[in-house]
């Protein structure tokens, strides 16, 4: 009797497991224009990050602030509308030289929420 209470309950988690939706992953990025921690001679005119999967374009930002922490980019980024796995943003013409940081927020078609920083510097 106890070896049939042990299978039905063995039966019973394996029908969870298997009635379980599949995980589905997060958005990480794959690569991105500057590249993180680059040091740049040349000012960019708009940063860029690549993602391994689809984002919301309503809820992903891209903003990109100076050594003294004010937003130099222009708005809040936005995902490509031929590219739906790249987030971009514009940065003024003639940055200057200095420290920079990328600040990126998205979420996956999936729901799930990534977010992320990286620097760069132009000398």
């Amino acid at each position: 009797m106890v070896g049939w209470k042990r299978t039905k309950v063995a039966a019973g988690l394996l029908m969870l497991v298997l009635a379980a939706p599949a995980a589905e992953a997060h958005a990480f990025p794959d690569h991105s224009l500057p590249k993180v921690g680059s040091r740049l001679t040349v000012a960019p005119t708009r940063v860029r990050i690549w993602f391994d999967g689809d984002i919301e374009p309503v809820f992903s930002t891209l903003v990109v602030k100076n050594a003294a922490g004010s937003q130099v980019s222009e708005g809040r980024g936005q995902v490509s509308a031929s590219n739906k796995v790249l987030l971009e943003t514009k940065l003024p013409p003639g940055l200057p030289p200095g420290r920079y940081r990328v600040y990126w927020s998205v979420i996956a078609r999936d729901g799930h929420h990534t977010e992320g920083r990286f620097p760069f510097r132009v000398k």
